[in-house]
Parts: C-alpha cells; sequence; structure tokens
C-alpha cells in the first residue's frame, strides 16, 4: 500500500467523527505526522466541529507552503515563513494595482485557486489569518517545538498590514432572521412536499431552540430528544413539550450537558418530519432527493445555510442578506424586541458572554428608543 493510499485509509477510520469530502486530495497533502495528530485529537474527544475547522487550516496551510516554498510545512517554521505568509495574504489592492509583486504571487494563487483553496479574489479577513496562524502555532505546540509565533516582527507585520488595508467589520449575517423574516420564510413550505415539511421542521427548530448553530442542527440526532409534559396555557390547553440535549458545544465544558426547550409549533413542526420521513433513531435532519428519498447521512452543515438562503429568495428577500447565523441572531433580537429579559433569553441561546448577546439586545433599544425618534 503506498503512503498516499495508507493515510487515505487512516483518514476513513476518523471520518465518522471527522466527515472529509476530499479525502483523496488531503491524503496527498497531509503528511503522516498530520493524520497521525488528527487521529489522537479524535481518540482524545476534541470536538467534531473544532476538528474539522483545525483540518481545513492545515490542510490550507500545507498546500500554501507547497505553493509557495516547493516543500510540505517546516516543524518548528522559522520566522520568515511566518513573515511571508502574512505578506502574502494580507496587502493592499490598490498596491498590487500598480505592483503585481506586491502580496501572494500569481503563480501561488493559481495554484491554490486550482485545488480549491482560494475562491475569491483579493486578501485574506485578518481574523482569518490570525485564526490560520493561531492553528499553525498550536499544531507546533502539539509536536513538541516552540515557534516564533510570538515574536515581535510578526506580531509587527500582522498590525501594520491591517492598518494598511482596514475592512470594515460585517456580521456573519447582514439581516437577523427576526420572527417577521421567519414568518416569511414558513409561508414558502408546504405541508404535503417532503422537502418542505424537513425545511420547516429546521428554520423553527434552529430558531425556537434559542438560535442554535448550524453544525449542532445539521448533527442533532434522535437520541438526544426528550418528551417532556405538556405546558398549560391559560386558555386551559396544553402545549407539546420537549428537550434537546446538547452534549458539549463550542461555548460549553467538556464534561457539561447542555440542555434546550422546545414547545408548541416548533414540536409539531419536529414531530411531522420525523413521522413522515419514518425516522425514529439516528439524524434527525437529512437529505432528501428530487424523488424524495430520505438518506440515512446527516444533512452537511453548509445545507442548513442553504437552506435558509434558498426560502429567503423564494419568500422574495435578498438570499445574500441572510445565512443560518441570521437565525442565532434573531433569536437574541426578537427577544429583545419582546422584551423577554436577557438572562432568560440566554438561557435558552446559551450565549456565554453577556457582552456578545447584550449587543443585540442594545441595537434593538436603540432602534426603537426615544434618541432614535427625536423627529417622528
Amino acid at each position: 500500500m503506498s503512503a498516499v493510499h495508507r493515510r487515505a485509509h487512516d483518514l476513513d477510520t476518523i471520518a465518522a467523527v471527522l466527515p472529509l469530502e476530499r479525502r483523496d486530495e488531503l491524503a496527498e497533502l497531509l503528511t503522516d505526522q498530520d493524520i497521525e495528530t488528527l487521529s489522537h485529537l479524535v481518540n482524545g474527544g476534541m470536538g467534531a466541529n473544532t476538528l474539522r475547522a483545525l483540518t481545513s487550516d492545515l490542510a490550507y496551510l500545507q498546500a500554501w507552503s507547497l505553493a509557495a516554498t516547493g516543500r510540505s510545512l517546516p516543524w518548528p517554521a522559522p520566522e520568515a515563513l511566518l513573515l511571508k505568509f502574512v505578506a502574502h495574504h494580507l496587502w493592499d489592492p490598490q498596491k498590487r494595482a500598480a505592483d503585481s509583486h506586491h502580496g501572494m504571487p500569481i503563480e501561488v494563487e493559481q495554484t491554490l485557486r486550482s485545488q480549491g483553496f482560494r475562491k475569491t479574489s483579493g486578501p485574506h479577513a485578518p481574523d482569518t489569518v490570525r485564526r490560520r496562524l493561531a492553528t499553525w502555532s498550536t499544531l507546533t505546540k502539539w509536536r513538541g517545538f516552540d515557534g516564533a509565533f510570538a515574536s515581535p516582527a510578526l506580531k509587527s507585520a500582522i498590525r501594520l498590514a491591517v492598518r494598511a488595508t482596514p475592512r470594515p467589520r460585517k456580521r456573519r449575517s447582514a439581516k437577523a432572521v427576526t420572527g417577521d423574516v421567519l414568518a416569511k420564510l414558513l409561508a414558502t413550505c408546504s405541508t404535503d412536499r417532503l422537502r418542505d415539511i424537513r425545511d420547516r421542521a429546521i428554520l423553527m427548530v434552529a430558531f425556537a431552540s434559542g438560535g442554535r448553530r448550524r453544525s449542532e442542527i445539521a448533527g442533532l440526532r434522535k437520541e438526544q430528544l426528550t418528551t417532556e409534559p405538556a405546558i398549560e396555557v391559560e386558555n386551559g390547553s396544553a402545549l407539546s413539550s420537549l428537550a434537546i440535549h446538547l452534549g458539549r458545544t463550542k461555548t460549553s465544558g467538556a464534561d457539561h450537558d447542555e440542555v434546550v426547550y422546545l414547545t408548541g409549533q416548533p414540536v409539531e413542526a419536529l414531530n411531522a418530519w420525523l413521522a413522515a420521513a419514518k425516522i425514529d433513531a439516528g439524524s434527525i435532519f437529512r437529505k432528501v432527493d428530487r424523488w424524495g428519498n430520505v438518506s440515512h447521512r446527516p444533512l452537511d452543515p453548509k445545507a442548513v445555510n442553504d437552506v435558509v438562503k434558498q426560502r429567503a429568495a423564494m419568500a422574495g428577500l435578498d438570499p445574500r442578506e441572510f445565512s443560518a447565523h441570521g437565525l442565532r441572531s434573531g433569536y437574541l433580537t426578537e427577544a429583545a424586541n419582546r422584551g423577554i429579559p436577557l438572562p432568560e433569553a440566554m438561557e435558552q441561546s446559551r450565549h456565554r458572554s453577556v457582552q456578545q448577546a447584550s449587543s443585540y439586545y442594545n441595537s434593538a433599544t436603540r432602534r426603537s428608543g426615544r434618541a432614535a425618534r427625536l423627529i417622528d
């Protein structure tokens, strides 16, 4: 068995935790030590989302190093290589127009683009560069080396590059999916088509459970659901209730089981999908093909984002203005609009940072407050 085929086989052994759509290509890019490190992290219980992000960054770094230097990443990387990475990814587009040697060399960019690692033109976002450098630093430490990631020269290079190419900070979703927007998206879902029933459940569950992340929705399993006693309301009727055990999340501790609750219509929408798709175990949200066949495999997290954008377009909205993250920001914005106390909303959204969660409340208060209505 060749080294590439052996690495491909090793990648398959962790695919259940770390879905890899580009297995063969990654097997050529990553080294034996890279695969060994990833396998160790899987066995060590690192979260699947963190592993996916780490693998993506590692694959990009390896591809860039091969394209820029003709060699795999050295461990530890010399300071000069770190500075080259910054220079190739943070640059001034105006200066590039006048000097083709400024920024990432054309041949390096073309190689990365042909491999699918570069999809847009222009410099990287500073946060992306910082994250990939952080991944590089973490992997260096795991290999038992000290890197130059804290060097004054590198910090200065990043600071000067960011200052030279300022860019406005954007939310991951330009617009929040608040209650009125959600109603428009749901109105595009019929009650007789299997995909529509699924999309309705995705939208309602993601929003009502506190604005769950798309990875949490895509990875949701039947075993995480627990039926709760019905909730009695003022008119004497009762609303069905359901608990979702999220387990370990992005913001929770390793041994902490996060739980959120659904009540009323979201529970009914979820039960309707489970019944229509005949799902009694395993992954809840799955792909539905053009003939109405339901896959046994879970949706990719990107598919949740696609659902939001597709439904936005069907509702006559601009899909570029909405994403799956809009459900998360929209939940808190809607909670603020309805006067729900921030601590109560955070119990459902599972935000750990009051500062982050309160930003949605502050925006809602400022927009509707008297200070914004001096002339009305």
